[in-house]
């Protein structure tokens, strides 16, 4: 486990592309000056020893240096000892919808991103709950487990798409299935499933299995992303939209947010249905219901006695800006002999 204290120094990484510009705008110039000073045999007799390859290398060596000093200033450090700690919190796993009707644009900048919006910014408000997540479409496909690593959780979140499962539908009933074994039954914490949909295409046993799991301690929250008149779904290549959905008949298919399903399945479990267009008041709406909720002591390993290991890519850094100091763009003699990079062409 490894962290990066002070993140806001990678954007000296910046000036590397500028050093790379300033490099090629300078050999540019040497060139145009030169030719007009003499023709390029005449320039071989004047600088026979003058090696381009040689000046190219000090400025990769330059940014290369540059690179380390910057990583070095990150500060990153290396987690050595994992540590048992108790926490209290609530049990919570986000089930998201990842069907092709997600992809419609109803919402900004589509119904599957504001549904990721949605899930990182609860998650950015959680203190010490446990989540976990699983991916739906015509199937449920488990994705994390319960854990408290929240970077993990959204790490695994951002890579979520509507390809990943083959079988197109809504199955929000084995979403709910898959849900109930993330729970350890001998915890006993409040356990809480957040299913973030549109809703449509779904199966019609699922309020049955919403109420099996209300009855199982299960409180379910849905969170509706779409918009209620719709909008048709992109076919796109390379960010570019080719085509719409289109059924049998050949007509544009038209999506729309079903709010009476996902308010079915969450009255059956205890839960509640939040519309998910304004993120702000769902990630408020999510927090009022946790903070009412009682909290249940659990153990949790986490990484302990972080050790800075900035020191190696300060001394590599020195290292190269010495080399590149050392390094002259003038042609070695022995290795002009050995003509490895074709010198002497």
């Amino acid at each position: 486990m490894f962290q990066l204290e002070e993140k806001i120094w990678f954007w000296l990484l910046l000036v590397i592309p500028v050093i790379l510009l300033f490099f090629l705008l300078l050999q540019l110039w040497k060139y145009k000056t030169q030719r007009k000073f003499a023709n390029k045999t005449l320039l071989k007799r004047l600088s026979p020893n003058q090696s381009l390859f040689k000046s190219i290398l000090k400025v990769l060596v330059l940014c290369l240096a540059f690179t380390f000093i910057t990583i070095a200033l990150v500060n990153p450090k290396i987690g050595t000892k994992l540590e048992t700690v108790k926490r209290s919190g609530v049990d919570i796993v986000f089930a998201v919808d990842v069907s092709k009707s997600m992809l419609a644009e109803d919402v900004a900048p589509n119904r599957l991103d504001k549904a990721k919006q949605l899930v990182t910014q609860i998650i950015n408000n959680l203190a010490s709950d446990r989540v976990g997540i699983i991916a739906y479409a015509g199937k449920a496909f488990p994705q994390l487990p319960i854990t408290t690593d929240y970077a993990s959780a959204k790490m695994f979140l951002q890579n979520m798409n509507t390809d990943m499962l083959s079988s197109q539908g809504t199955a929000i009933n084995e979403a709910i299935e898959l849900a109930k074994t993330y729970y350890d039954d001998e915890e006993q914490t409040n356990r809480v499933l957040i299913i973030i949909s549109d809703g449509e295409d779904h199966s019609d046993i699922a309020t049955n299995v919403a109420e099996e799991a209300g009855e199982e301690g299960i409180r379910i929250f849905t969170i509706g992303v779409g918009d209620e008149k719709g909008g048709p779904i992109p076919i796109k290549r390379n960010g570019v939209v080719l085509n719409y959905k289109k059924d049998n008949q050949g007509e544009t298919v038209i999506t729309r947010l079903n709010e009476d399903t996902l308010k079915e399945i969450a009255e059956e479990a205890n839960g509640a249905y939040i519309n998910g267009k304004n993120t702000n008041e769902v990630v408020d709406s999510i927090r009022d219901i946790l903070n009412k909720m009682d909290k249940t002591e659990f153990e949790a390993k986490e990484f302990a006695d972080f050790k800075d290991q900035y020191q190696w890519f300060l001394a590599f850094g020195i290292f190269l800006l010495v080399f590149d100091v050392l390094l002259l763009e003038r042609k070695t003699g022995w290795l002009k002999k050995l003509n490895l990079f074709n010198e002497n062409l």
